[in-house]
C-alpha cells in the first residue's frame, strides 16, 4: 500500500511544483485535480508532448499518478451543464489513457430538485454513466466514486442500489471513512461488503466534538470537521488491517481540508502517521 496527495490544496501552482514537493517529502502517488482551466491538469490541453513530459517527470522523481480527480455534479438539473460535465469527465477519462493513469476519480452527482437519492441514482445516474463507463472501458480506465455524503451515495444503502443499476466491473469507489464515521456507519463493514468496488481510497479523518454534540444534537453543525489521519476518530490500524484483507493494495490519497494545520504540515504529518500502519 502506497501514500499519495489529492493535490487541490495546491490549485493555483504548477503540477512540477506538486511533483516536487511529493517526491521531496517522500510520498508515493499524486491524485491529480483534472479538469477545465484547473492548473495541474487540463484535459482538454493535455497534447501529446505535455503527456510525454509529465510521464519523464514522474519518472525521474519516482512519483506515479494514482488517479486523475474531477469532482463535478454529475446529475445537473440544466441539461446542458450535465452534458458540459459528462463530456468534461470523458476529456478527463482521455487524459487518463494517454498518461498510462488507470483511475479516474468522480462524483455521483447530488439529487436532482424534487427527487430523493435512491430516485436520482435510479432514473439519472442510470442514464448519464452508462456512455461513460463503455468509454472509459475501452480505455482501460476505472471510474471511483468518492462517497462524499452530499451526493446521491450517502449511505450503503445508495451504494448497493447504484451497483445493482449500473454493475459494470470497471465502476467503483474511492473509498472514504470520514464520510462515514461521523454518521455512525460502520466503515470497517463497508470495506468488507463492498470489497471488489473499492478501486482508490482517500484518507482523511474526521474529529468528533462530544461536547458540542451533546449540546446541539447531531441534526445540527458544529460537532464534527474532517481533520488530517491520526487527529481524528478513524481507527486506522483496523481500516488499512481491513484494506489488505481484501486484497486492496493501492493509494491511500491524503485528503487535506483540515484548517487548523497547513498545507504542506498536514500532508506530512498524515503521511508519517499512516506509515505505522503500513
Amino acid at each position: 500500500m502506497e501514500i499519495g496527495i489529492l493535490t487541490s490544496p495546491f490549485n493555483g501552482e504548477t503540477l512540477e511544483t506538486v511533483i516536487a514537493f511529493a517526491a521531496k517529502e517522500g510520498f508515493d502517488a499524486l491524485e491529480v485535480d483534472a479538469g477545465p482551466g484547473k492548473t495541474h491538469l487540463d484535459p482538454d490541453k493535455l497534447t501529446d508532448q505535455r503527456a510525454a513530459e509529465i510521464k519523464s517527470l514522474l519518472k525521474k522523481n519516482n512519483i506515479r499518478i494514482s488517479s486523475l480527480a474531477q469532482y463535478t455534479n454529475m446529475t445537473d438539473a440544466d441539461p446542458a451543464k450535465r452534458e458540459q460535465t459528462c463530456n468534461n469527465l470523458i476529456a478527463a477519462i482521455d487524459a487518463a489513457a494517454k498518461l498510462d493513469v488507470p483511475i479516474v476519480c468522480a462524483m455521483a452527482g447530488m439529487p436532482v430538485p424534487g427527487k430523493t437519492k435512491m430516485q436520482t441514482i435510479e432514473e439519472d445516474v442510470a442514464q448519464v454513466y452508462p456512455p461513460i463507463l463503455e468509454h472509459a472501458a475501452a480505455k482501460g480506465v476505472k471510474i471511483a466514486l468518492e462517497n462524499w455524503y452530499a451526493t446521491n451515495i450517502q449511505h450503503l444503502g445508495h451504494w448497493q442500489k447504484i451497483f445493482e443499476v449500473l454493475p459494470q466491473e470497471n465502476f467503483g469507489l474511492n473509498f472514504d471513512p470520514s464520510h462515514l464515521l461521523w454518521q455512525g456507519i460502520d466503515y470497517i463493514e463497508a470495506v468488507d461488503r463492498f470489497a471488489g468496488r473499492i478501486f482508490h481510497t482517500h484518507a482523511k479523518d474526521t474529529e468528533i466534538k462530544d461536547h458540542v454534540l451533546k449540546w446541539v444534537g447531531s441534526q445540527e453543525r458544529g460537532w464534527w470537521r474532517y481533520v488530517i489521519p491520526g487527529y481524528g476518530r478513524v481507527k486506522w490500524g483496523e481500516y488499512i488491517a481491513a484494506l489488505k484483507s481484501i486484497g486492496y493494495d493501492g493509494i491511500l490519497s491524503i485528503e487535506h481540508e483540515d484548517r487548523a494545520i497547513g498545507r504542506e504540515a498536514g500532508f506530512i504529518n498524515g503521511k508519517n502517521y499512516l506509515k505505522l500502519f503500513i
